[in-house]
């Protein structure tokens, strides 16, 4: 008697429809699992002979019970085909009928109880189901809300295999569950508001013009100057996401198995702030099952990098391919695999290892073949690499004892969206988003300047000692600040204010 069921397989951060096929042959007792599974799903016979007994089932305990996983020259990693597998098992044995079962897909895995356990990459897998035409999907209880933000499927969720059963035979006599409202996309929640920041309003317009044009940020000051502070609310004045960027940064954490618990679609952009110590496969991903690291998981969020020179010199030079094409690629020997990464990075640093160089309270007391140590594990490669370099200053008495006097995280994201709309009216036509993306192709047609500001751009050339990519950061900038004020043209005032957003090559690298 032969079975089929479907289920899915992940391959990066989509999915890809599996149909499982159950074949029971005479023979000796045995079960086996072909179709190139790894070694969690070799181990799923064990699992679905235990749960399908404990819940009442029989098991062919006569037969030789072949599983294929088609098809069969992608590999399947996982536990999501136990109930696949359990449910082809009890259809080969008629132990139930399903008139509607090729229009199902079926995701968990068991318990010995016969419960079913949530499954990571849910919500790629039911997109997967339904670009392929099948009308359902059942998946675990835990799983409920990530499975039912999906249109055009009907999610249904089971707690354990006899529930699953009865689901197939009589899908009408049950309910599909019902999109989540765990908020609105047009009223992200951070808890967290620009409006809190005291002083510091040089660093607060560097930050509105990182959000406004998608830059990088290096923020340099002493300890407690307030680096950590304006990263942690970047996020709140970044345009709220869209459906499609929240599908896709939802996948991400479906993926690593990181999504919150009864979520479905994440609705705030990512916040992500891994420790220096961080290893680079936690920060760029890898495994033998490659997994998105912390990069990804900002992907159309902010990665916040703080102490920047105290990361490995691998884990900083492997920042330099997400930077600039927006993805991250892990190479194994069962194949690749491309998880995006087109994040804001916002780094922080200290001007030098005690933390007091140039401030002026605190003596330094790093020598300045120390400082210039420490200063050279950042690439020049990498520093060029992010737009904007600032200094964050001590707050002064006055400001410490004082209110906040800053605008609010609305009114900061209101420009900053109209700014954004003028790009993406703009550059939509080449296929991205925002001015930090512009090639040297957009820079030509974009970013024109006058007389005047070529002669500024010159000035800046010769003073700062600038790379090709630098000077093209500058223009970008230029770009995004002339959007902010609704201009059509970089004026050479716009040009004036990015260049000062570099002045930290002219203070600590020369």
């Amino acid at each position: 008697m032969l079975a089929r069921v479907f289920s899915g397989a992940l391959q990066g951060i989509d999915g890809l429809l599996v149909e499982v096929q159950v074949d029971l042959a005479p023979g000796q007792n045995k079960f086996v699992i072909v179709g190139l599974p790894d070694a969690t799903v070799k181990e799923s016979g064990d699992r679905v002979a235990s749960a399908l007994r404990n819940v009442g089932f029989r098991f062919p305990t006569t037969r030789k019970v072949v599983v294929n996983l088609a098809p069969s020259d992608i590999r399947k990693i996982g536990s999501s085909f136990d109930l696949p597998i359990a449910l082809g098992v009890l259809a080969a044995t008629e132990q139930y009928t399903a008139d509607h079962l090729d229009d199902f897909v079926a995701l968990g895995e068991l318990s010995l109880d016969g419960t079913l356990r949530p499954v990571r990459g849910v919500l790629p897998l039911v997109l997967a189901a339904r670009d392929a035409g099948k009308s359902a999907v059942i998946v675990p209880t835990e799983n409920a809300n990530e499975a039912a933000v999906v249109d055009g499927i009907r999610a249904y969720a089971a707690s354990n295999i006899p529930e699953a059963v009865e689901i197939l035979a009589h899908p009408d006599a049950h309910t599909p569950l019902s999109p989540p409202t765990n908020g609105h996309f047009d009223q992200p929640e951070y808890g967290v508001d620009f409006g809190e920041v005291k002083g510091l309003q040089n660093v607060k317009r560097a930050m509105e013009i990182a959000a406004a044009g998608g830059h990088n940020v290096l923020l340099a000051g002493p300890p407690g100057s307030g680096k950590t502070m304006l990263a942690r609310r970047l996020p709140t004045v970044l345009p709220p996401l869209s459906r499609a960027e929240a599908l896709e940064v939802t996948k991400i954490y479906s993926i690593a198995g990181t999504l919150p618990r009864g979520h479905g679609l994440l609705l705030t952009r990512p916040f992500r702030a891994p420790h220096h110590s961080i290893s680079t496969p936690g920060l760029v991903g890898g495994g033998t099952i490659p997994r998105p690291g912390e990069i990804s998981l900002s992907h159309q969020g902010v990665l916040f990098l703080d102490e920047l020179p105290e990361f490995t010199r691998d884990a900083l030079e492997s920042l330099r391919q997400p930077l600039e094409d927006g993805i991250v690629t892990i190479s194994r020997a069962a194949g690749s695999h491309t998880f995006p990464a087109r994040m804001t990075l916002v780094a922080a640093m200290n001007p030098c290892p005690c933390g007091f160089f140039g401030d002026p309270v605190r003596q330094c007391s790093c020598s300045r073949t120390r400082i210039q140590s420490y200063l050279r594990r950042l690439s020049g490669p990498l520093l060029d690499r992010i737009d904007i370099h600032i200094e964050v200053q001590r707050l002064r008495e006055d400001e410490m004892l004082g209110q906040p006097d800053g605008e609010s995280s609305d009114a900061v994201r209101g420009r900053v969206a109209k700014a954004r709309e003028r790009q993406q009216q703009r550059l939509s036509a080449a296929g991205i988003s925002c001015n930090a993306q512009m090639g040297s192709r957009h820079l030509q047609e974009f970013c024109q300047v006058d007389d005047e500001g070529k002669h500024l751009l010159q000035m800046a050339i010769r003073e700062l000692g600038l790379s090709a990519r630098a000077y093209d950061r500058i223009l970008k900038l230029g770009r995004t600040i002339a959007d902010l004020d609704s201009a059509d043209a970089i004026a050479p005032n716009h040009l004036a204010e990015a260049i000062n957003l570099r002045g930290l090559d002219r203070k600590l690298w020369n």
